[in-house]
This record gives C-alpha cells, sequence and structure tokens, in this order.
C-alpha cells in the first residue's frame, strides 16, 4: 500500500508541476507539485525500507520422540529478528 500511496503522491506531483499552467493568487501550483513529488519519493523509499524489514524471517523446524507414546513431534517456528510486536 505504501508504495502505491508514494506513486500515486509522485504523479499527482508531476502533473502540477509540470502539466498544469493554472495562475491561483492564494498559491502556487508548481510548489505544491514539486512538493507532493518529494512526499511521494520518501514514501516509496520507506515502503521499500519496510518491506526488506519484512523479508528478514527465520524458520526453524526440530523433529523429536515424544517419550511416554513413541510418537514422532514436529514442531515449526517462524520468527523475525527483531520479533514478532515490531509489525
Amino acid at each position: 500500500m505504501s508504495l502505491g500511496l508514494g506513486i500515486v503522491l509522485f504523479a499527482i506531483g508531476a502533473i502540477l508541476a509540470f502539466a498544469v499552467n493554472v495562475t491561483v493568487d492564494w498559491i502556487d501550483v508548481t510548489t505544491v507539485g514539486y512538493i507532493l513529488m518529494g512526499a511521494g519519493a520518501l514514501v516509496i523509499i520507506l515502503g521499500i525500507v519496510l518491506i526488506a524489514r519484512r523479508r528478514n524471517t527465520v524458520s526453524t523446524s526440530r523433529t523429536s520422540v515424544d517419550p511416554a507414546t513413541g510418537e514422532r513431534v514436529r514442531r515449526d517456528e517462524t520468527s523475525t529478528p527483531d520479533g514478532p510486536a515490531a509489525y
């Protein structure tokens, strides 16, 4: 979602900065376009960083024998380096 939002902000900012030739007394449309382009670029970078952090996972699989029944027990654990509460 953050990548999509960043691309939309950047695209709207580029349209306002380069394609719209409107003069408004109380606001500079070109400056608003540049601000939206900067915000979009920032959101894209943050989105990429968050996606990269989310993909660092550690998976552990253990197989043991239950001494009481003699059955094999398989335990799968998945964790992230920062812990599950980081997201």
